[in-house]
């Protein structure tokens, strides 16, 4: 069992001697926590990172949203929701998920890693490393066939397609400005890059 107390503004936490930590108290100490509005936090590998959204990073995340729905309807993107996943306490709010036909909701009426075909992650400067690594490696892991980094401060994206024991096939670099072709994956369309904006 885990107690939280907020007291002069600090957050303690007690573990009981023998309980294992979980996904579930986990954020459950997030919801208690004052976490700053327009902050987004997630959970991977065990660590709980929170980054600000910026303006930029939202436009690019409602681009491709968008761009999605002419073949996904709106109930199968999803944008900062809790997706569990596979792996030692990793549970992401991604930027953009698009999920599979017929997708369902597990005993706890969330939605299953099993069911998204496409991922979009706008890094942060402080997150990166976890977009680039721990992230990437999970969604392989998972199955996830369309992983897309998108990085602003390079000016260009990274397509990671067809997840094999654990790995994805990388594809090289598509500058801002080019298309993303996904024509040959489960996504079935072209996004474009065009008016994503660089920082």
């Amino acid at each position: 069992m885990m107690t939280i107390e907020l007291t002069d503004n600090r957050i303690e936490i007690e573990m009981a001697g023998s309980d294992e930590l979980s996904l579930d108290m986990m954020f459950d100490w997030l919801e208690r926590m004052p976490v700053p509005e327009g902050y987004k936090a997630e959970i991977v590998e065990g660590n709980i990172f929170m980054s600000p959204q910026r303006a930029n990073h939202w436009h690019i995340i409602l681009d491709l949203v968008m761009q999605l729905n002419a073949r996904y309807p709106k109930e199968r993107i999803m944008s900062d929701v809790r997706f569990d996943f596979p792996g030692e306490l990793n549970g992401f709010a991604s930027d953009v998920i698009a999920l599979r036909e017929g997708a369902e909701t597990d005993d706890e009426e969330r939605r299953r890693y099993q069911d998204i075909e496409f991922v979009a992650e706008v890094i942060s400067r402080r997150t990166a490393h976890n977009d680039y690594g721990p992230k990437k490696d999970t969604y392989a892991l998972a199955g996830v066939p369309v992983y897309l980094i998108v990085d602003p401060y390079l000016g260009q994206c990274h397509l990671y397609t067809a997840p094999e024991d654990g790995t994805y096939r990388v594809g090289p670099a598509i500058k801002f400005g080019d298309p993303v072709d996904l024509t040959d994956t489960v996504v079935g369309l072209t996004l474009e890059t065009a008016d994503f904006g660089r920082e």
